[in-house]
């Protein structure tokens, strides 16, 4: 009989009243090379969290070498090496753990190592009393505390402009250029923001009927089609960059989008509160001399596939712009 290195049997996760994992098995035996194919949303990353013991299935069970993660985490990863989507140390480390992760430093100076060795070893070398101490004496305190004066007034800078404007940014207007891509994309009228991915598995299926391949890096997006902002019976177009167009099919079509100028901004939090961001968008077109160009996007970074938490969600609002003609 062939070796199981992971065995997943009947593995379900739900964010709400979105099922994100459902009724998952799968094996995967020793010196096979598995992969997991699908759109953004379509529960990729949860998978791997599941079987790693990052997160808690509602139903079903994972295991690697026969173990499960998240009852043998030090033995699961002593054998397992992993690459996270994002970075961030697994729950209910200990205090010894994250200090052995962290226990060598080295510090650079112009491009040279000037200092390297466990924390105790830096620490004595300098001759001071803790690492700050010793950063500060390697680094050279007159350098170090000019870059921090240079951060000083750029702060104070950024927060005079926001006094003058009184306007809370928690994350700043960015102007940048965004390239040319090929999307597949289906129309949905959707009654709020609330039930904005609850077509995405209905376009997943359409596109993995019509062969699509998704382009990298990802880059999920809505259109909106309507002028002006609505909260409420919104028409818009789901998008999903891909590397080619296919045949049409069930309401899904094809189409190439240009590169555009867009101003910028970042949305932590749910979608409930875009408003408060497309507020300071639309704000900083208007005082900059800008106006709208096109079809305004929102891109989703993370969200309820791979957050269990909204206040952790990430979004960018994209608004196409060109100069105002005086």
């Amino acid at each position: 009989m062939e070796e199981q290195n992971i065995r997943v049997r009947h593995l379900s996760k739900s964010f709400g009243n979105r099922k994100v994992v459902d009724d998952l098995s799968f094996d995967v035996k020793r010196g096979e090379v598995f992969a997991l194919l699908g759109h953004n949303g379509a529960g990729k990353s949860t998978t791997i969290d599941l079987i790693l013991g990052l997160k808690t299935q509602d139903e079903g069970d994972a295991r690697i070498f026969g173990m499960d993660a998240a009852k043998h985490r030090k033995k699961v990863f002593e054998r397992v090496g992993v690459q996270l989507q994002h970075t961030q140390y697994q729950n209910n480390i200990t205090v010894e753990e994250a200090e052995a992760l962290c226990d060598r430093v080295c510090i650079m100076k112009a491009g040279k190592k000037v200092a390297e060795g466990t924390v105790h070893e830096v620490v004595e070398a300098s001759g001071r009393k803790n690492l700050e101490e010793a950063y500060l004496f390697f680094m050279g305190e007159e350098e170090l505390l000019e870059k921090i004066a240079d951060l000083t007034r750029q702060i104070a800078v950024v927060d005079g402009y926001l006094s003058r404007k009184k306007i809370g940014l928690s994350h700043p207007v960015l102007i940048k250029t965004i390239p040319e891509t090929t999307v597949a994309a289906m129309k949905a009228r959707i009654e709020s923001y609330d039930c904005l991915f609850d077509d995405m598995p209905k376009m997943g299926k359409l596109m993995e009927k019509a062969g699509c391949i998704c382009a990298l890096p990802e880059y999920c997006f809505t259109n909106y089609l309507e002028p002006g902002f609505k909260d409420e019976d919104i028409l818009v177009e789901l998008c999903e960059s891909v590397e080619e167009a296919r045949e049409e099919t069930g309401g899904l079509y094809f189409r190439t989008l240009p590169g555009i100028r867009a101003a910028c901004i970042f949305h932590k939090g749910s979608y409930r509160t875009f408003s408060e961001s497309y507020e300071t968008v639309l704000k900083y077109i208007e005082e900059n001399g800008y106006e709208i160009a096109g079809e305004i996007r929102e891109s989703y970074i993370d969200g309820i596939w791979n957050k269990d938490d909204e206040s952790q969600w990430l979004s960018e609002i994209q608004v196409p712009i060109r100069r105002r003609a005086e």
